[in-house]
């Protein structure tokens, strides 16, 4: 997706072993101890950036397992030419399927599938503070990745990026072509209040 200067920060959760002593009716009687320990060397276990990228791009579970393990500093040197890959996979799959050749082709943000793959190597998400317009995933070609809003359907901004071709539609189901620029998932109506903690209770 995207050439700019990314900001990222890398979060440290540390799991406190609480000791509680608690009467029929949950409420505290007793101590809460509470320590944690930061000795010993602490290795990445996994990557979460934007969704879905170390769960499509990787080929194989020993790729995705060495891409969760890859910082963000080495993340485009070792994998943008994995995803690119995967892209011409992708694409002559459905020339298969399709009855023609098919191939990328430059999307809406004026991305080639190298620029395209290398900005989706950089799995991380971004956050533009001082951005025109307001914080979104993509709202226009001129304001994307300044940030994510909860109702921003990041899944479909991917296919569109990836199969939407220069107007964005070209995978939409039509002329012969399938339908790979959405996941036909919204979000459901409701779902998203403008006061913490922003989501509303699960209904079942």
């Amino acid at each position: 997706m995207k050439i700019f200067n990314i900001k990222y920060m890398v979060f440290a959760l540390a799991v406190s072993a609480l000791v509680i002593s608690c009467n029929d009716d949950d409420d505290i009687t007793g101590p809460i101890n509470a320590s944690t320990d930061f000795t010993g060397t602490f290795v990445q276990q996994d990557q979460m950036g934007r969704p879905g990228i170390n769960t499509v791009f990787p080929t194989t579970n020993a790729q995705e397992n060495a891409f969760n393990v890859t910082i963000p500093a080495n993340q485009i040197s070792q994998w943008q030419g994995v995803f690119s890959d995967k892209v011409d996979g992708l694409y002559a799959a459905y020339s298969n399927t399709a009855g023609t050749t098919l191939e990328y082709e430059t999307n809406i943000l004026g991305l080639n599938q190298t620029l395209l793959t290398t900005a989706l190597a950089l799995d991380v998400l971004q956050v533009a503070p001082n951005a025109t317009g307001p914080t979104t995933y993509f709202e226009s070609t001129s304001n994307f990745l300044t940030g994510r809003r909860l109702q921003d359907d990041v899944i479909d901004v991917s296919l569109i990026l990836l199969f939407g071709g220069n107007d964005g539609a070209r995978f939409n189901g039509e002329g012969g072509l399938p339908e790979l620029v959405t996941d036909n998932v919204g979000l459901e109506t409701g779902v998203v209040s403008p006061t913490f903690p922003y989501l509303v209770p699960a209904s079942f």
